[in-house]
């Protein structure tokens, strides 16, 4: 019997700085698809189109206390302003094997709440970022790339856009 490889703990770092011990709490993006029922004479029912990646990329995360340098990321301009990376060990206790997972992530904040602020009460402050690009590496291979603004969409090595890239003359 196997058992499942669970979290053991995570570093964030934002532009490159390290957030150890501030970033409490996030959920990385779920990866969605944009999919279309089709219909054509002599189906004898309905088959999905695919139309690739759907929907934003948002990150949602939380921070004890009060983040300035994160805060004065607000407003930025650039769809890809914030670098983002989630560091993550994941163990199985079974075999004892330590899954190194990162979660690699370019965007802004689209919303910085600050919560309940009340004196002597635990404070945090949770941010939403929505990405223009998304890559999951495991154990230094990455698994997915997801980048928007340069139609890139790679999955288990495989690039499955440079067919649509090069027909279109990209």
């Amino acid at each position: 019997m196997a058992l499942p490889a669970k979290l053991k703990n995570f570093n964030a770092f934002i532009d490159g700085q390290s957030y150890l011990g501030l970033v409490n709490e996030l959920t990385p993006p779920p990866l969605n698809r944009k999919m279309e029922p089709y219909r054509g004479g002599g189906m004898s029912g309905e088959v999905e189109i695919d139309f690739g990646p759907d929907g934003p990329i948002e990150l949602e995360w939380k921070c004890g206390g009060f983040v300035r340098d994160a805060l004065r990321q607000y407003g930025a301009t650039r769809h890809d302003a914030v670098q983002l990376r989630i560091a993550g060990a994941y163990q199985r206790d079974d075999t004892s094997e330590i899954l190194a997972i990162e979660f690699v992530l370019r965007g802004r904040h689209k919303e910085i709440g600050f919560g309940t602020v009340k004196a002597g009460d635990d404070t945090e402050t949770t941010f939403k970022t929505t990405c223009s690009y998304y890559k999951i590496i495991v154990n230094g291979v990455t698994d997915i790339e997801l980048d928007f603004m340069n139609m890139i969409e790679i999955v288990g090595g495989v690039d499955r856009l440079a067919q649509q890239r090069a027909a279109i003359g990209y």
